[in-house]
């Protein structure tokens, strides 16, 4: 048995050592590569809206290019203006009011979640994640010295976890609790009873609550998109949420998301960034500015296409034997369970993992899937219905077409 490498020779630190590639990324730049080398591969694994960002927006950046005032620093936490943007618009579709003193503007929802962590966790401090879980939580969590804790729901329960299993899992050292609706990676929508009880329990309990509302205007169907802190007052100051411009207005690539939270873990929050990062793009942040303070008819007009998709994609996915996925609520995301399929011979394969079942799809079939070990739940795959229908019926057929030629 070798002994670990000493640290002294070692030339990555253990700590980013540990972190694992983006599981979603990896797969859409595998799909991007194939399809550069001339392979027809369709991609089911970015999430992101395949519509341009709305003409406003892009004018708005356009004559902040112009303004030699955006060519400078500007503050580490945000325009000002921004600032105000983001509250107001928090008030109008969450009936949430929060100060502009509240808010911190961030290179994306990625490090508004990794600076939130950071600004709360102590070394140790437990974090309970339901899973399945968008990759970079967990990850993100550590990174903060943080220990996650995962809360395993599967299709039974449409991927929501219960009171009862959060209690389970809590111990002296569970500090905050990640609360996502909608989710990704399953598109599960938490009823507003459910959420409320949710939060109840964790006021209770003395603990934070971080919730991402990143999908809060992608919900479908009798869904509804409720914010934990509006539906429990008393979470008000231990709760901190992170949200961004990527998803509601087909920005993934402009990279502006934002932290309300209580004014001091705020300020720790943005004292974190003036050393990480200092200000966000301010091209990018006038046009987040003209995104939330605009019309939200763009993102009516995306869901109703992502809807259309949503439900084309199940029919096609529940139509495979051995497949069964859930109807997702909100998001862009399907998330059939493969579990029955595992261990059978396609191609003269057998795969036992999701992996490998992934990996098989994008050999034989020419199309890329996220597995669920990705997101803390062998047996799964993601598939994001943010393409065009033609794509998404072509690249469901091609994996209709290979599983069914699964035998025992």
């Amino acid at each position: 048995m070798t002994s670990a490498t000493p640290s002294s020779e070692r030339r990555v630190s253990a700590r980013i050592g540990a972190i694992s590639e983006s599981a979603t990324l990896a797969v859409d730049a595998k799909a991007k590569a194939l399809k550069a080398a001339g392979r027809p591969v369709i991609g089911f694994g970015a999430g992101e809206p395949d519509f341009p960002t709305p003409d406003y927006i892009v004018e708005a950046a356009v004559e902040a290019c112009r303004d030699p005032k955006f060519h400078r620093y500007t503050p580490a936490g945000g325009l000002p203006e921004l600032k105000k943007a983001i509250a107001e618009k928090t008030l109008r579709d969450s009936g949430y009011e929060v100060d502009a003193a509240q808010v911190l503007v961030t290179n994306g929802g990625k490090q508004a979640i990794y600076n939130a962590f950071a600004a709360i966790l102590d070394p140790g401090d437990e974090v309970i994640v339901p899973a399945p879980y968008w990759t970079t939580y967990p990850e993100s969590i550590r990174l903060a010295g943080g220990v996650p804790v995962e809360v395993v729901a599967d299709e039974t329960t449409g991927y929501r976890v219960s009171v009862e299993q959060l209690e389970a899992a809590r111990t002296e050292r569970t500090k905050v609790l990640l609360f996502v609706s909608p989710s990704n990676p399953t598109g599960a929508v938490y009823s507003e009873e459910d959420a409320k009880a949710i939060g109840e329990w964790a006021a209770e309990h003395g603990l934070w609550v971080l919730t991402d509302e990143i999908y809060e205007h992608l919900v479908y169907g009798d869904a509804k998109f409720t914010s934990l802190p509006v539906l429990v007052p008393a979470l008000r100051d231990k709760c901190i949420i992170v949200n961004g411009v990527a998803k509601t207005y087909a920005m993934t690539g402009w990279r502006v998301g934002w932290v309300i939270g209580p004014q001091d873990v705020v300020k720790a929050a943005t004292n974190l960034q003036s050393h990480a990062t200092s200000n966000v793009s301010n091209v990018a942040q006038v046009a987040a500015i003209a995104a939330v303070s605009g019309s939200l008819d763009a993102v009516a007009e995306m869901r109703k296409a992502f809807d259309r998709r949503r439900q084309t994609m199940v029919r096609m996915l529940n139509e495979i034997d051995g497949v069964f996925c859930p109807v997702p609520e909100g998001a862009f995301y399907a998330y059939p369970s493969v579990k029955e399929l595992l261990g059978k011979e396609i191609r003269g394969k057998r795969p036992q993992t999701s992996v490998e079942l992934a990996a098989l799809i994008l050999d034989e079939a020419e199309v890329a899937v996220v597995p669920g070990e990705a997101f803390g739940t062998p047996g799964y795959l993601r598939l994001s219905y943010a393409l065009g229908d033609e794509d998404l019926v072509e690249g469901v057929s091609r994996i209709q077409k290979l599983l069914a030629e699964a035998k025992a």
